[in-house]
């Protein structure tokens, strides 16, 4: 077998494990609907610390280095009490975007 084949057969094995995997939740959700109420409160705070983990370093590091007084951590500084003060994410994406976008403005 050349390499092309087996790498088209490795992509439609992964493929279809990655298809029966999804659908298998499909097939057992009725049995699941109900979440224990010990799991609730661990599963509502996997989003909120996914999305810190994604923009952190974005804030925190934009050129790899760590920068705690630079524009982008102003702006997330702000961000982070718009979020605290009005629980808004609309508001709290609307007022981050602009921040970072004026402090980078006249900050550089």
């Amino acid at each position: 077998m050349s390499r092309t084949t087996i790498a088209w057969i490795a992509i439609a094995a992964v493929g279809l494990g990655t298809y029966l995997v999804r659908a298998s939740f499909l097939a057992v959700a009725h049995r699941v609907a109900e979440i224990p109420a010990r799991w609730r409160t661990p599963l509502r705070l996997i989003p909120p610390a996914v999305l810190a983990a994604l923009v952190a370093p974005a804030v925190l590091r934009p050129d790899g280095v760590v920068v705690l007084l630079g524009p982008r951590a102003i702006a997330g500084a702000i961000a982070l009490g718009v979020a605290v003060w009005t629980r808004s994410v609309l508001a709290t994406i609307l007022v981050g975007l602009a921040a970072a976008v004026g402090l980078e403005v006249l900050l550089g």
